[in-house]
């Protein structure tokens, strides 16, 4: 379906899910700013082609990415990239409606060189967010979250990371699927809720504490550093009040770690 100038030349990722809901409800999660920014990060989107697209991965000026609708076809096909001749990654989304009032959602990203240090990274990255596409999709279709996106970089192997998140959170060990689920920060910094999916330096919840929504906690390898992250999707008022509130909490209470994983053997 690529379309000429978007063909890739270099290393993909290529990744679908199966998601709930009519092919309007999945284009407008996958294809809009208000859907994308209720289970990955941000966005803004000129919904044509050609119009602009901004992804917020952080408050500072530098994590505001700037981009493009390369391709707009409702509601089967959207590309996002750099902007024209702009050398870059490029997003490719397609979503095809089955018979059951369910999707298939297709993720082509490509733009990467060989031997990338990004790619493994980001492939990580896109099975997390696209596991919280399903989950949003299943449970709060058509609604729209405030994140807390905490995430500080660590010069510690993701395992490291993993231990120094989890001992300050109180974790002794992995917990199950539907299992009941609560950390603490501090006694004003909480989130709890039931595990929907765990693996390797990562707990997937849905969360009731301190709104309804999704969160995950990881420890993701970036080229040679710990990602360690804590990504809240809280819904409605309440969950857009407790974001604001935690929001800045969260990273505090990350950047508290650094002695600790600065403190990890090597």
């Amino acid at each position: 379906m690529a379309d000429e100038g978007l063909t890739a030349s270099g290393p993909v990722i290529d990744l679908s899910v199966e998601v709930t809901g009519d092919v309007d409800t999945v284009w407008r999660a996958v294809a809009t700013g208000p859907g994308i920014s209720a289970w990955y990060v941000p966005h803004t989107v000129e919904e044509r082609t050609g119009g602009a697209a901004t992804a917020s991965f952080g408050p500072e000026p530098e994590m505001q990415i700037e981009g493009r609708v390369a391709v707009w076809e409702p509601p089967r096909r959207v590309v996002f990239d750099g902007g024209e001749a702009v050398e870059g990654l490029t997003f490719e989304w397609t979503v095809e409606p089955r018979n059951d009032h369910t999707c298939a959602v297709r993720l082509r990203n490509s733009g990467f060189g060989d031997a990338d240090p990004q790619y493994d990274a980001m492939v990580d990255g896109w099975k997390l967010f696209m596991s919280n596409l399903q989950l949003h999709l299943e449970h709060f279709a058509g609604q729209t979250a405030t994140s807390v996106l905490a995430m500080v970089m660590w010069p510690v192997t993701a395992e490291q990371g993993w231990k120094v998140l989890a001992e300050g959170l109180g974790i002794e060990q992995m917990p199950s699927v539907g299992e009941r689920f609560d950390a603490v920060a501090d006694d004003e910094t909480k989130l709890g809720g039931s595990v929907v999916d765990t693996g390797p330096r990562r707990i997937a919840l849905l969360l009731d504490t301190p709104a309804a929504g999704t969160g995950f906690l990881t420890s993701e390898l970036n080229g040679d550093t710990a990602m360690v992250s804590v990504w809240l999707y809280l819904y409605g008022p309440e969950g857009a009040a407790a974001a604001e509130r935690d929001d800045p909490r969260w990273r505090a209470w990350l950047d508290s770690r650094a002695p600790q994983a600065a403190a990890a053997p090597g």
